[in-house]
């Protein structure tokens, strides 16, 4: 099963209610577990160039079903995964993509933000993730 629309509007709307909070406008993508683009919302003055990063974050989190910044702790120089961001069209190993789990835990889904600080974008993908219902 994958994420549905549903599913994907009441995440993207927990996630722009977060944006709007901090005072950040936002990109945020929500892909399904073959990380196929399923929403995306560019929010009024958020950064064109951060459309793409929120894409690679949620893909980057569906592929690996992992969060974007726990890749990107493995690919550090020396480490397991360096340079893993060269691999499937560009991935974004930073905090902002979060895996998105059914009650079961299987993966259907990540959403991937950016267009603020790396800790603005996780605050804004964590709450579009904990929004997520069955």
């Amino acid at each position: 099963m994958s994420i549905n629309l549903i599913q994907c509007r009441q995440t993207a709307e927990a996630a722009i209610a977060k944006a709007v909070e901090i005072g950040i406008p936002m990109n945020i993508a929500i892909v399904d577990e073959g990380a196929n683009i399923k929403f995306f919302v560019r929010m009024d003055n958020a950064m064109l160039g951060s459309a793409d990063i929120a894409l690679k974050k949620a893909r980057t989190s569906s592929l690996f079903n992992r969060d974007s910044g726990d890749i990107g702790k493995l690919s550090q120089p020396g480490g397991p995964l360096h340079d893993i961001e060269q691999t499937n069209g560009g991935l974004v190993s930073f905090p902002g993509g979060i895996v998105i789990r059914d009650d079961t835990g299987k993966v259907i889904g990540a959403i991937g933000v950016s267009g603020g600080t790396v800790e603005q974008d996780f605050q804004v993908a964590s709450a579009g993730a904990a929004a997520y219902k069955d």
